[in-house]
């Protein structure tokens, strides 16, 4: 019996790790480099300086929420794409309500916590299509097979270097770009609500987990490969989380130059 636990639980880990993880670690950092940069707006320029970026970053952010809703058949009760409340320090909100007799609908609240994880980097791919020349160069560096990290970076630093070229900075079309993905990624991380929602569900996916590793144990049969699977497709996020991560670092280091002097303890 022991020994059963001990497999349950190693194979359980394993695949929730591996398909999961990448959600948690990277949903951690943009939070800490979200939080970093919010606290410099406030701390020079105050709260107006978080709408400066909250105008358009928010409406993605909640609206990546409500479609994730309603692929997972949730009631939307209400939607605020932008409604800004300095003492609660609240953007913006969707107001959705799920059926608890519905697995499905349980195990989606995690999906629709981190729908802005996914809508922000595709909302940024979307600007470089529009604003960015040779955008296609670029988007194809992150299309690649990758065969190991190693092609990961290689392909993220291609990619940098083809948009720093020196036409696209001499562009006001790529200044306006930096601009718009500065202001997504800084409101692509899980609130504190999102956070519990998307805890609320992952509850219900690990469960789901759990049992379907149990039963295929009892059957002599190991499912994590199946499920590991899922990591070829997952690679492709990974890297529009990298570079969502390398926006962010650029906007903290930006706008802490840029406010130095204005700074206040």
């Amino acid at each position: 019996m022991s020994s059963f636990l001990s497999d349950l639980i190693r194979v359980v880990a394993l695949q929730i790790v591996g398909v999961f993880g990448i959600f948690f670690v990277f949903s951690f950092i943009l939070d800490f480099l979200q939080t970093k940069t919010q606290t410099v707006y406030r701390r020079s320029v105050g709260w107006k300086g978080i709408l400066w970026t909250a105008w358009i970053g928010t409406p993605i952010h909640e609206l990546s929420h409500a479609l994730a809703a309603k692929i997972f058949r949730h009631k939307i009760e209400r939607i605020d794409l932008f409604h800004p409340n300095e003492e609660t320090g609240n953007l913006g909100s969707v107001n959705h309500s799920y059926n608890p007799n519905s697995l499905y609908q349980k195990i989606g609240n995690f999906f629709i916590g981190a729908a802005p994880l996914i809508a922000g980097p595709f909302a940024i791919i979307l600007l470089l299509y529009i604003l960015i020349p040779d955008s296609r160069a670029i988007v194809s560096s992150f299309a690649a097979e990758f065969k190991d990290p190693a092609d990961m970076l290689s392909a993220f630093v291609g990619a940098i270097g083809n948009l720093f070229s020196l036409a696209n900075v001499r562009s006001w079309r790529f200044w306006l770009f930096v601009y718009l993905a500065f202001a997504i990624v800084i409101h692509m991380a899980p609130s504190r609500a999102d956070q519990k929602n998307l805890w609320r569900g992952f509850f219900w996916i690990a469960l789901v987990l759990v049992i379907l590793n149990a039963c295929a144990l009892i059957l002599r049969l190991d499912i994590t490969a199946y499920v590991l699977a899922l990591n070829r497709y997952l690679v492709y996020i990974a890297v529009l989380f990298i570079m969502a991560i390398f926006i962010s670092v650029a906007h903290l280091a930006f706008v802490s130059i840029l406010f130095a002097p204005f700074r206040r303890r």
